[in-house]
């Protein structure tokens, strides 16, 4: 019994090492308090919008002005976040979300809100996250300084979105039933405070900002050829962008699914988006317990197959129970691919490129959301919401398949590089 715990102990030692570096540490809880109040902003945004207008039309163009920012504004906001100090930044960022929430607590409170003013502040947001995102993904490497445990931060920080949204939208439900939506807003608000004075605790030497006499575009075009021009970077990107467009939209079509297929009612849409939860949960602590990247690039054709398969056989399923069990495994793949090319991505790119690779990242990952949600919801209403995810299913079966027939090229690309860091010996 005695060695049975030590063992426990160690794994969960070697699960959350990341922790051992304070910086990270002082990050990791900041933005754990500050995802939650993320969530509940999440849920409640669009409830409001319904509420005020009772449009499903204008439901949809506030999701649309808060997340098209990220696609058209992410490429140029990777140039800056190489050229500009990332922690200042970072900072930077926290606040101006911070002061959207007040905003919209503001208003609420005050009996003023309407809805262009949430369209206003969505888009205003949508610009906070463009530049947020890749600074964010990219300031990781600044707080843990092996690079070993790179890919356990990351997973760690995918464990915090995904701990965030199991507990953010019914927390907000709560909130909405018994107090209102500005509290909500006004919580979302004070939780920044907690990441910003995490990030203002730091004991760090942040980069030098690059001075840059190269115009922005010319930059641009350099952080372009480098991401596509590398055939490990390229492959990894473009079979991200094509599950994010074609699978991820899944979550646009969960309310049709809880209340016309299942016959149920808001509990069901919650359940089911638990359930996504709690898989991607599990493909987090997976990851966060692997030692490095080396091997990811396996993973990454596993995941995006599970991912695919698992929108299939739910777009079938008929029964409560065997929904939520796939919506486990969808939750999972989804997860083990995103963060898995994060990882491999953060691991091989020159750090003076950084920010412009997770640009592009966060566009594929991000960026292609509206774009998926428009196709997904078209498609709905011509084929339905079942024959939709089936052919999006299909979609990342079929990318999973080309991707694999490259994977050879894509491991002898990154080899010299772990090898490079030490990761791999010269022999492996």
């Amino acid at each position: 019994m005695g060695k049975e715990n030590m063992k426990t102990i160690g794994a969960l030692k070697n699960t959350f090492r990341s922790l051992k570096y304070r910086n990270y540490r002082l990050y990791f809880y900041g933005q754990s308090v500050s995802l939650i109040g993320t969530w509940i902003q999440r849920i409640t945004t669009p409830w409001l919008v319904y509420h005020l207008t009772n449009s499903a039309f204008l439901l949809g163009l506030v999701g649309f002005a808060g997340q098209i920012p990220t696609f058209l504004i992410a490429p140029f906001a990777g140039v800056f976040t190489d050229r500009w100090n990332r922690y200042h930044l970072l900072i930077i960022t926290q606040i101006a979300a911070m002061v959207q929430a007040f905003l919209l607590a503001y208003l609420y409170l005050n009996g003023s809100i309407q809805v262009w003013h949430v369209v206003v502040l969505s888009v205003f947001l949508g610009i906070v996250n463009a530049f947020d995102v890749p600074v964010r993904q990219s300031f990781v490497i600044e707080m843990v300084e092996n690079k070993e445990d790179l890919g356990n931060a990351i997973a760690l920080n995918s464990s915090m979105v995904n701990g965030a949204r199991l507990f953010g939208p019914s927390i907000a439900g709560m909130l909405i039933a018994f107090t209102g939506e500005g509290i909500c807003f006004l919580l979302n608000g004070v939780s920044y405070l907690f990441v910003i004075a995490s990030l203002l605790m730091m004991k760090i030497s942040p980069r030098k900002a690059v001075s840059s006499q190269k115009h922005v575009l010319t930059e641009l075009k350099e952080g372009f050829r480098y991401t596509f021009g590398f055939a490990p970077i390229r492959y990894l990107i473009l079979l991200l962008a094509l599950v994010s467009l074609v699978g991820m939209p899944y979550t646009v079509l969960m309310p049709v699914f809880a209340k016309e297929i299942l016959h149920g009612g808001s509990h069901t849409f919650g359940f089911l988006m638990g359930a996504s939860g709690m898989g991607a949960l599990l493909g987090a602590f997976f990851l966060a317990s692997r030692r490095n990247a080396v091997g990811l690039d396996r993973v990454i054709p596993i995941a995006a197959a599970t991912f695919g398969a698992g929108l299939i056989a739910f777009s079938f399923s008929r029964f409560f129970l065997l929904s939520l069990a796939l919506m486990v495994f969808v939750g999972l793949g989804m997860m083990l691919q995103m963060a898995s090319t994060n990882t491999i991505l953060q691991t091989i790119v020159d750090d003076d490129k950084r920010g412009r690779v997770m640009s592009f990242y966060t566009m594929a990952f991000m960026g292609t959301a509206p774009f998926g949600s428009f196709i997904a919801g078209s498609l709905a209403t011509k084929i339905g919401a079942p024959n939709t995810l089936v052919v999006g299913g299909i979609a990342c079966v079929l990318g999973t398949l080309v991707f694999v027939r490259y994977l050879p090229k894509l491991q002898k690309g990154v080899k010299p590089i772990y090898i490079r860091l030490g990761l791999l010996k010269n022999n492996s």
